[in-house]
């Protein structure tokens, strides 16, 4: 059987978007429109509503908003626009094998890294995370409908990885050391830990505010595109972040979440630390990039200039910077198809350095 052209690799992509969409929104069986049976889209309803089973922070809201984030992105318009910068999709290559090894942080984080081998011709070899092992099979099976062969193509591993020509790997800064050690002598992508932030000039409205909520609480902030550190002006009232952010207050009613607020927020009791909440959210200034979930670190400052040269300086562990003139507030967790983590194209990767 001959390989399928890209024009219908996304033609059945968009029609897992459609799926996705459809799942996200909760919606019930809509007829074989769909293109699947009932019993198969029952069947990847309830992979949805079990993922927490597998990780207690996978509730069925953030599974569903991740299935209907994805399915606003994979429309024909999206995926000709992202794929129309890589004409070499279109010729024939050698097949190549290459390993996957996927985070478990949030739902669906490694889909991106899996939609690009697909997309390049290229075979992968994949390692779930074991905070999310089910998601991803289930949707490639799904795919696998759409367009006969993937499964072929995309092997999902209980095992070892075996052996492969390259390699894409995310995970934590000490498992990056790892990955690097092994994988050394492979062309490869290594991601580390990143971290986001948000600058603010005081002129923000309240529903600019609100929407900075989706950013920080998004996935309960476990996220490298969640806002862990903001930059606010020397003056600024952190009441009015308070009030903006309250409709996310039930978050502390998730156990795993409540937990780790209390934890934070007797421990910084303890040590004298100081910082102001509102029984969801702990801030404490700090300049650290990474804050504890449950938590925000901020810094107030005087000269915008000086904030702009910490960035820079932090570039290399910084994801996202949300703020006028920069992503705009609300949009960190719904990365468009050509917004690369790391700034890394793994699509030109695979076409380049793997073959």
């Amino acid at each position: 059987m001959s390989p399928p052209s890209l024009a219908q690799r996304i033609g059945a992509l968009s029609q897992l978007g459609r799926v996705m969409a459809l799942i996200g929104q909760g919606a019930a069986w809509p007829g074989h429109s769909c293109g699947l049976a009932e019993e198969e889209y029952v069947q990847l309803d309830a992979t949805v509503v079990r993922a927490h089973l597998m990780n207690g922070w996978f509730t069925e809201e953030n599974v569903r908003h991740a299935f209907a984030s994805w399915g606003g992105q994979l429309t024909t318009g999206a995926l000709r626009a992202w794929t129309d910068g890589y004409p070499e999709l279109e010729d024939r290559r050698e097949v190549r094998t290459v390993g996957l090894i996927l985070a478990g942080n949030i739902p669906l984080v490694g889909l991106h890294d899996l939609l690009c081998v697909w997309l390049s011709g290229h075979r992968a070899r994949v390692k779930c995370s074991s905070q999310d092992p089910a998601l991803l099979p289930a949707l490639f099976g799904v795919l696998d409908r759409f367009c006969p062969g993937v499964s072929e193509q995309i092997t999902f591993l209980t095992g070892e990885m075996g052996a492969v020509d390259a390699v894409i790997a995310t995970g934590s800064n000490n498992s990056a050391r790892y990955f690097e050690h092994y994988f050394g002598h492979l062309p490869r992508i290594v991601r580390k830990g990143r971290m986001s932030v948000a600058v603010l000039d005081g002129h923000e409205t309240p529903a600019e505010l609100a929407a900075l909520g989706e950013d920080i609480f998004r996935y309960f902030g476990l996220g490298c595109r969640n806002v862990s550190r903001i930059h606010v002006p020397q003056d600024f009232d952190l009441d009015r972040l308070f009030t903006a952010i309250y409709p996310w207050h039930p978050i502390v009613q998730h156990n795993k979440y409540g937990n780790n607020y209390d934890y934070t927020r007797a421990l910084w009791l303890l040590d004298g630390v100081v910082f102001v909440e509102n029984g969801f959210i702990l801030l404490r200034e700090d300049r650290s990039l990474a804050s504890p979930v449950g938590a925000l670190h901020y810094t107030r400052y005087t000269d915008r200039e000086q904030v702009e040269g910490l960035l820079a300086n932090e570039a290399e562990r910084i994801q996202c910077i949300v703020g006028h003139g920069q992503l705009p507030f609300g949009s960190t967790q719904q990365p468009g198809l050509a917004e690369y983590a790391d700034g890394v194209d793994t699509l030109r990767f695979l076409l380049t350095a793997v073959g």
